[in-house]
């Protein structure tokens, strides 16, 4: 990792936790900000589904399984404490879609449901393919929820399902989750959370949601293939509980994502939020006015991902390639596909985790000059 300044200096802390980030994970080859895409697993992380994975060679899968349920235990009672769904019924899955997939598949109300304009393209391909009409909340000018003209609109025409996305994965803008779970709560329409992008980046504890998903190769810097779903006791039916237990499973990804949630607790989840803020405000502060980008967010925006809309005539999908190219930076191309029903143009998504330093920010801010046309 090129330098050893951390932006957000005067966060609580950050210092220490940007350390032991860092020094916990094989060294970066160039600059990573892309952690909304894929976090970097640390040795732990790594070692872990190694590990499983000689164990099962050496008894038997099926033996290795067995022997792993403490530490799932473990991982399923992170997933509740990180969320506050004491009770939950926490289900390991192969990532975010696959829950909601199970979800709807497991639905037997109205096939209708309310989401945000800004919903996340491959959520709206599932709700197609089981059937749903989708209703759009009410947002303002920059695609934040109007909490009043929702409440209003779910008052007085109660959907039978709420699924709300707490933090897009095309524009980091933290929606108001808890205040709408509440008036959901006040109407009794269910509510599921998808909390891909917010889960291990904000404070989604004590929601109130029926349902809640991730993934874990985002924020909390687990492996891919792997998810975590989160339900009220009794929510989904028998037959799918059944289905869910018996499914073939990576053990070896479960137990590598159940220690990534133990090393994000034992960092402690409010020190990870603040640093994420202050990372946030340090990025969308280094490259503002960069080469004719434009950032979308506000400079405090209570999140880590910065959104970059190009100037006129420059390809985002081109620049990320020579970012990585020239440059060692990975960032994340967004296309129109992300958010179909919101998105107007493509835009070059910033997500950097605890661990980037201002050396970092400003090797991105001159290598996006460098690369723009």
């Amino acid at each position: 990792m090129s330098g050893s300044g951390t932006p957000g200096s005067g966060t609580p802390g950050s210092g220490t936790l940007a350390d032991a980030w860092r020094a916990a994970r094989p060294p970066v080859a160039g600059v990573h900000v892309d952690s909304a895409a894929c976090s970097r697993q640390s040795f732990a992380v790594i070692d872990a589904a190694a590990r499983h994975a000689r164990h099962e060679a050496e008894v038997g899968g099926y033996v290795a399984a067995e022997a792993a349920a403490p530490v799932l235990d473990a991982g399923r009672a992170a997933v509740r404490a990180l969320t506050q769904m004491d009770d939950a019924d926490v289900y390991f899955t192969t990532g975010s879609n696959h829950a909601l997939d199970i979800l709807l598949d497991d639905w037997v109300g109205e096939r209708e449901l309310s989401c945000l304009p800004g919903e996340f393209g491959p959520n709206l391909a599932v709700m197609t393919r089981h059937g749903f009409a989708v209703r759009e909340l009410p947002v303002d000018a920059a695609g934040r929820l109007d909490l009043d003209a929702a409440a209003a609109a779910l008052a007085a025409d109660p959907p039978p399902l709420v699924h709300f996305t707490v933090l897009g994965s095309h524009r980091g803008l933290v929606q108001p989750g808890r205040e709408l779970a509440a008036v959901c709560r006040a109407h009794g329409i269910p509510l599921i959370v998808d909390a891909a992008q917010g889960f291990a980046h904000l404070d989604v504890a004590g929601l109130g949601a029926d349902a809640l998903y991730s993934s874990s190769r985002k924020w909390s810097a687990g492996p891919r293939g792997v998810g975590m779903l989160a339900t009220r006791p009794g929510l989904l039916s028998e037959p799918t509980v059944l289905r869910l237990a018996h499914a073939e499973a990576n053990i070896g990804l479960h137990v590598a994502l159940s220690v990534a949630l133990g090393e994000h607790l034992s960092f402690g989840a409010e020190q990870v939020q603040a640093r994420l803020r202050a990372v946030g405000a340090a990025t969308r502060t280094a490259l503002t006015g960069v080469a004719g980008w434009r950032v979308v967010e506000p400079v405090d925006e209570p999140s880590a991902i910065t959104t970059l809309r190009p100037p006129d005539g420059v390809d985002p999908s081109a620049v990320r390639a020579q970012l990585i190219a020239e440059h060692s930076i990975v960032t994340t191309y967004l296309g129109v596909e992300r958010a179909p029903r919101e998105m107007t143009g493509p835009a070059l998504r910033v997500a950097p985790h605890v661990d980037v330093t201002e050396a970092d920010l400003t090797a991105l801010a001159d290598a996006l000059a460098a690369v723009t046309p």
